[in-house]
């Protein structure tokens, strides 16, 4: 039940090509029609498809229907579609690797797990028996089936790149430099109950469960435990764990699932609404005269994107969280202007700071950490030693073990041996 339908994914389709090559001489050019990759049949007109929609395209049908905004009055809905207001941004997704997985208890056959050294969610394809309940149990819809090998998959984190010390391939390949991957230690214990917390207070139940690496008696639970001394060290140096636990900026997308999703995201500073005065040139916002350059530094009412959108993104619908997220954003741009330029007033700065809850040293940490972060500082990937998972399991010196050859030679690759189908 409550599987994708073709509208989700869209129709897919190609073009007659050989038209173009095959046509008869004639006065017009040739053109090719679009072909159903589903039915075969031409598609006489197409309405919507991944590129149609891309940066607003479609949204007068799929952003008039977004499930974030199924709670706001008529209008809030037009101020929303206003020209002034119309803003978007890019929301990057990838399997979330959750604490918590739907997908893995979804799974009749038991073929998907949690890998216990890294964390990264997986699916065992021998064991796939295409039931498809992990597509029904992710909320995120991050579990796709393939119709040609008839399995389901998903992303692995690049786990043979993580292997070998290396980014996953898209954390890698961003031009943005907006993905950082880091190592964070978790108490196991309280998954069930941050699970169960109430939805303002998930985000805070989710950064309970993070623990400390820099707390002695957490580092002395996490040895007792088997985890390496590389590996407390990769916790301590891990971006996510800055961005989550100690600056607090980073939330998780849609908490409410209960799936404790391990990918966090910085909401973005959006555009801002302001009169501009013709006689000084300056924008009208809150408290801006022409002697200050507070326009630049707007209210959080302002934005074009409203809180009460973020909150219901990132929150759980808890307002006062995003606002917690902005005010650190805008203290340290205010900081970090007042550094360079020097025309923002200090007390101003120490307000800011004030009401972000935030000291000088850690607005420095999160500028340093976002803008200008070396490639180390972004990916801090720790040591995995999956050969020494695989050996717990399978001795490679115990002569009754058979599997283990197996596995040495699949090193690095996965499985080389494509999975049998069950027919």
């Amino acid at each position: 039940p409550y599987l994708p339908s073709l509208d989700d994914y869209y129709e897919p389709w190609t073009y007659d090509y050989q038209n173009l090559f095959n046509a008869p001489e004639g006065d017009d050019q040739p053109a090719v029609r679009a072909i159903s990759m589903v039915t075969g049949k031409p598609i006489d007109t197409i309405e919507y498809g991944p590129n149609w929609d891309d940066d607003l395209g479609g949204s007068t049908v799929y952003a008039a229907n977004d499930p974030n905004i199924d709670d706001w009055t008529e209008e809030e809905r037009m101020q929303m579609r206003e020209v002034m207001r119309v803003a978007f941004f890019y929301l990057p997704r990838i399997c979330n690797h959750c604490l918590n997985p739907g997908c893995v208890a979804a799974c009749p056959a038991g073929a998907i797990y949690k890998r216990g050294e890294d964390g990264i969610v997986l699916i065992g394809q021998d064991k796939c028996r295409a039931w498809r309940m992990c597509i029904s149990g992710c909320p995120y819809k991050k579990v796709y089936f393939n119709w040609a090998t008839g399995k389901s998959e998903k992303c692995i984190l690049c786990y043979p790149r993580l292997e070998t010390g290396q980014p996953p391939a898209c954390f890698h390949a961003c031009v943005g430099r907006i993905r950082y991957l880091g190592l964070v230690l978790y108490d196991a214990d309280r998954i069930e109950e941050a699970a169960k917390a109430p939805d303002y207070a998930l985000v805070d139940a989710q950064r309970s469960v993070i623990m400390d690496p820099f707390d002695e008696e957490v580092v002395a639970n996490a040895k007792a435990n088997g985890v390496p001394d590389a590996m407390i060290d990769a916790a301590r140096r891990s971006p996510v764990y800055k961005f989550f636990k100690e600056f607090q900026i980073a939330l998780p997308l849609h908490p409410e699932f209960r799936t404790l999703p391990m990918l966090f995201y910085v909401p973005p500073l959006g555009p801002v609404l302001g009169l501009r005065k013709p006689e000084s040139g300056y924008y009208e916002t809150v408290d801006a005269t022409e002697e200050r350059l507070e326009p630049l530094m707007a209210s959080l009412e302002k934005s074009r994107l409203p809180i009460k959108y973020f909150a219901r993104l990132f929150a759980a619908g808890n307002e006062e969280i995003i606002r917690d997220v902005y005010r650190k954003l805008v203290a340290v741009r205010l900081y970090m202007r007042s550094r360079t330029v020097g025309d923002v007033p200090e007390h101003e700065v120490a307000e800011a700071l004030r009401l972000a809850n935030l000291s000088p040293e850690k607005a420095e940490g999160i500028f340093r950490l976002t803008a200008l972060p070396t490639f180390e500082e972004r990916f801090v990937v720790p040591p995995l030693a999956r050969e020494v998972a695989v050996e717990a399991q399978f001795p490679p010196l115990d002569p009754l073990n058979r599997n283990y050859p197996y596995y040495k030679g699949e090193v690095g690759v996965g499985f080389s041996v494509p999975a049998a189908r069950r027919w």
